[in-house]
């Protein structure tokens, strides 16, 4: 589901701090580079090596939770690293190198994003997969509107095509209104301020110095990592029931019931940089599944289900698990939706009428300083310099729909070309609406607006080609109303470190260029080499599941659920209603305790495992403050950067023993004694 819960990361932290806007405002007062200058080929070599490394780390967390936090920040502190140890190697070898500027390394951030952002949206670890053989196998082959007809399996040709078709569309879609959002409207897009504060910081003497110290955190932590994952993999054995990621913490009865520590460094990372409302969330969602609602159905097997099922049959417990999470993410997504497009329209109106009132970054000029003011124009010229001509966008996205409407009926037949062009009308507007919000709130609804998408085209086409017809429209939504938010958040940081949105406008286009072709090769290791969707291995993709059964949904309607399995998903949803709409109407103060349905959906289905790697990440975290909470803010984000990096690039050694037939010498099983 997304990161709709956890893209706030540290940004949220960064920017409560109110002493650290002036962090923001650039020290150089030299001229700026020229946008060419910007864009350099050691960047162009950085951004395909991190873009790679993060493209490994979204599969990972997608095929296996599907909680993506926000990289932004990270990708900006390794870009610095990696180029900064290149420039200071070539220094001592006595040769002259170009300094690095923040420019340079806004754009490399920003390659990188684009890069990896397809990972994410380009549904490898959902809408994709959720077309495979393997997923309708899982759903069950006599399951109402689960056609074998509506199977297509991945492959690297149609998926590299249907990146390149669909993904470049979403960068002209709001350039035009990169003026009105950033400097007219003056929307915050924290994680972006974020990204430009670091990289700011970075370019300052105090800045550079904490920034070595961090990026010797960086490499401690990627080192450690690493070797753990290494060592993790000599006790994995053959088979799924194997290793510390099977490891009985709490006893074999709670391991039954998926609560146990896997040791995995991944989400414990996630931990440290995710907020601690969304980590408590997913923890108390597994607790109410697992720990209560499932056995409480589990004891009238035989009377609601058949007793003799099958584990992933729906007609069982399987079914609530799924239909029941589907519920918690609608009605959170629904929720969300009303109130950003609510708070959208109002503060559009306001600006029109010239009352607008929104939350505006405080580095915007107060009228104290004359050195502010000088700062606030310098940034508003830079921004405005290298214009991106309106025609350029309009006829990018004309051709680029076209080609589309042209080459995505063959690639996925039920999807016809009025349906495609039906979708790309729909996209802006989406686009809009999630790029304005998230500008507003931090909190992106890319999922609940692909959803949208996969409902309405679904029911129109219906039984007959629905599924795949549905599932391909998702895609197209997610494409272009990720890759235009990606890209506003962008501007931002550009904006605010005094880069031209020309170099900017390019870096993304690069970094979506390099992302349909690495993002689909990353997943190919992945599928390659291990068994992706099996229901006991360890990348399970359980979003495939969810998503092929909303577009028979958008079919089918509900049909044939298990006994009570429509008044609970009912109950489920209106409570995500209720538990949403009591976060916005009690005050602060204890509406911040109040969980997240979003969140607290994510386990119901695969199990709260991750959820205890998660809480340890955030306890660690939380203990770290208490001790010594400068050390905390300064280096959590290196700290969390290394444990996913590590084990991210620990994955691709371990796909090559995979595909070799190199298997792990040991099998560490845990099981009752022969006793009882």
């Amino acid at each position: 589901m997304e990161s709709e819960t956890t893209s706030m990361e540290v940004s949220e932290q960064l920017l409560h701090d109110s002493d650290k806007f002036r962090a923001i405002q650039p020290v150089e007062s030299d001229s700026n580079p020229e946008w060419k200058d910007q864009i350099t080929m050691r960047g162009l070599v950085v951004s395909t090596m991190l873009g790679s490394l993060f493209c490994i780390i979204i599969h990972k967390l997608n095929l296996t939770a599907g909680i993506i936090p926000s990289l932004n920040v990270a990708a900006g502190l390794l870009g610095f690293f990696f180029v900064q140890s290149w420039t200071g190697f070539l220094s001592k070898l006595g040769f002259r190198v170009t300094p690095f500027t923040r420019q340079e390394n806004t754009v490399i951030q920003t390659c990188v994003v684009a890069c990896y952002t397809l990972a994410h949206t380009g549904g490898f670890g959902s809408y994709l997969i959720a077309m495979d053989e393997k997923t309708y196998e899982l759903t069950g082959a006599d399951h109402p509107g689960n056609r074998a007809q509506d199977v297509k399996n991945p492959s690297l040709g149609w998926m590299t095509v249907f990146l390149f078709v669909v993904s470049f569309v979403g960068i002209f879609t709001l350039v035009p209104l990169r003026k009105v959002m950033i400097i007219d409207y003056k929307l915050t897009y924290p994680s972006g301020t974020a990204t430009a504060m670091l990289i700011n910081s970075l370019q300052t003497n105090t800045g550079a110095e904490l920034a070595r110290k961090q990026v010797r955190s960086l490499a401690k932590y990627i080192s450690i990592s690493f070797v753990w994952s290494c060592f993790k993999w000599f006790f994995s054995g053959i088979g799924d029931s194997c290793g510390f990621d099977n490891f009985p913490t709490f006893g074999l009865t709670l391991f039954k019931n998926m609560f146990y520590f896997d040791f995995g460094l991944t989400y414990i990372g996630c931990g440290l940089i995710c907020p601690r409302i969304v980590v408590c969330s997913v923890l108390l969602g597994g607790i109410i599944s697992w720990g209560f609602l499932w056995p409480f159905i589990s004891q009238h097997a035989g009377d609601w289900y058949p007793a003799d099922l099958g584990s992933n049959d729906f007609k069982g417990l399987y079914g609530y698990k799924v239909f029941i999470a589907i519920a918690l993410i609608l009605g959170d997504g629904l929720y969300n939706l009303i109130k950003i497009i609510g708070m959208t329209l109002k503060e559009i109106y306001n600006n029109i009428s010239k009352r607008s009132n929104l939350p505006v970054v405080k580095e915007v000029l107060n009228g104290e300083s004359s050195e502010e003011l000088m700062e606030q124009r310098k940034r508003d010229e830079v921004f405005l310099k290298d214009r991106i001509p309106t025609w350029v966008a309009g006829s990018g996205y004309l051709v680029l729909g076209a080609l589309s409407v042209a080459t995505l009926p063959i690639i996925f037949p039920p999807f016809k070309w009025y349906l495609v062009l039906f979708s790309y009308i729909l996209a802006p507007i989406f686009a809009f609406c999630n790029s304005y919000g998230t500008g507003l709130t931090d909190c992106s609804l890319l999922f609940t607006y692909g959803k949208i998408g996969l409902f309405v085209i679904a029911s129109l086409i219906g039984s007959d080609g629905g599924v795949i017809g549905g599932l391909a429209s998702c895609g197209v939504m997610m494409s272009i109303i990720g890759t235009a938010g990606e890209l506003m958040q962008d501007f931002k940081t550009g904006y605010l470190t005094l880069s031209s949105p020309k170099s900017m406008f390019v870096s993304q286009l690069v970094g979506t260029a390099m992302g349909c072709v690495i993002a689909p090769l990353t997943f190919w290791l992945f599928w390659t080499a291990f068994d992706i969707g099996a229901p006991d291995g360890p990348y399970k993709a359980p979003h495939a599941v969810i998503f092929r059964e909303m577009a028979i949904l958008g079919t089918e309607g509900f049909s044939k659920f298990p006994k009570h399995c429509l008044a609970l998903c009912g109950g489920f949803f209106m409570a995500a209603l209720v538990i949403n709409l009591l976060r916005d109407v009690i005050p602060k103060r204890i509406s911040r305790f109040i969980p997240i349905p979003m969140a607290m959906a994510i386990p119901f289905y695969i199990g709260a495992y991750f959820a205890i790697d998660l809480f340890v990440g955030t306890m660690i975290l939380y203990i770290w403050e208490q001790v010594n909470r400068k050390d905390a803010e300064d280096y959590a984000g290196a700290v969390a950067s290394g444990l996913m990096c590590g084990d991210g690039i620990w994955t691709i050694p371990s796909a090559i023993l995979s595909i070799f037939k190199v298997n792990p010498p040991i099998c560490m099983y845990f099981g009752p004694s022969l006793s009882s």
